[in-house]
């Protein structure tokens, strides 16, 4: 059973998530918060698979939230909530942590299919909108500064797995590509998140961006 957190301001949005969510067999929603705070603190207390987290909300706004959450010893896939795909916030997020996002507007049977590979420890996002958000991005210099120097310390395979995951590449896709078994490209991507510091491949692949890499 996968178990859901909502974290969204607006009681109708948690109820319509509620609703769509309790209807799939294999779905739970433990609970819901209406700030970042108490977000956090349902975290803690429910231990959820995924959490569904507004960006935008009155006193702690979601960034804050899941940075805090991405910081526990075992947090769970974080899932940002947006209107606009575009959304300079959503890119902050996933620097922050977050494991993907779902626009509000995502049809029903998408959204139950999203939270599955969310919990599965997978990008919940298209390579074509995380092309977007990237490109609208800036002040990136520091971030690839950094991204380059860890770099350094890198295998060439390595390195390979990184710009993959810079593609948004799934395992079996990267395995397809440098001709591997996909359990040597899951090893491959625990060290890399290891020794780049990353909450989940997401992050890596933003930092695979940043340094340029292809």
């Amino acid at each position: 059973m996968i178990t859901v957190l909502l974290v969204d301001d607006e009681p109708m949005v948690c109820a319509h998530l509620r609703t769509i969510l309790g209807a799939a067999d294999d779905m739970e929603v433990v609970g819901e918060a209406h700030d970042g705070a108490a977000g956090v603190e349902a975290v803690v207390r429910y231990r959820p698979h995924v959490v569904l987290m507004d960006l935008r909300m009155p006193g702690v706004d979601g960034l804050a939230a899941t940075e805090r959450i991405a910081a526990l010893r075992t947090p769970p896939a974080v899932v940002a909530l947006t209107t606009f795909d575009a959304d300079e916030y959503v890119v902050r997020a996933l620097r922050a942590g977050a494991a993907g996002f779902l626009l509000k507007s995502t049809p029903p049977q998408d959204l139950v299919k999203l939270v599955r590979v969310a919990a599965d420890g997978h990008t919940v996002m298209s390579a074509a909108a995380t092309a977007r958000l990237l490109g609208a991005a800036d002040a990136r210099a520091a971030g690839r500064d950094r991204v380059r120097a860890l770099a350094g310390g890198l295998t060439e395979r390595e390195t390979q797995v990184l710009a993959c995951l810079g593609e948004g590449l799934s395992n079996a896709q990267i395995a397809g590509r440098l001709h591997l078994s996909e359990a040597t490209v899951k090893g491959h991507v625990s060290r890399l998140l290891d020794k780049l510091g990353c909450a989940n491949r997401t992050q890596a692949g933003l930092l695979a961006r940043d340094a340029g890499l292809r």
